[in-house]
């Protein structure tokens, strides 16, 4: 008994598939659609973050005789 398989091979390139599903068809076109424009533009004013300043606490710049132990033992 003999078996007869049919082998069809279909070798089809990124370049022919990105044609069929519509895309660009050079890697050119590609990366001037991905990277051919730049972000929008953001504001100095934007960046900046303004907090209004606290009053300062009399008790934290008090002298601690055992701030040393905290600084430098642990």
């Amino acid at each position: 008994m003999t078996y007869e398989a049919k082998v069809e091979t279909k070798t089809e390139t990124k370049a022919e598939a990105m044609v069929e599903a519509g895309a660009p068809e050079t890697a050119e076109a590609v990366r001037q659609a991905r990277f051919g424009h730049l972000p929008e533009r953001i504001r100095v004013e934007d960046m900046v973050a303004a907090q209004p300043a606290s009053v300062p606490d009399p008790a934290t710049g008090a002298y601690n005789e055992d701030e040393w132990l905290v600084r430098y033992c642990l």
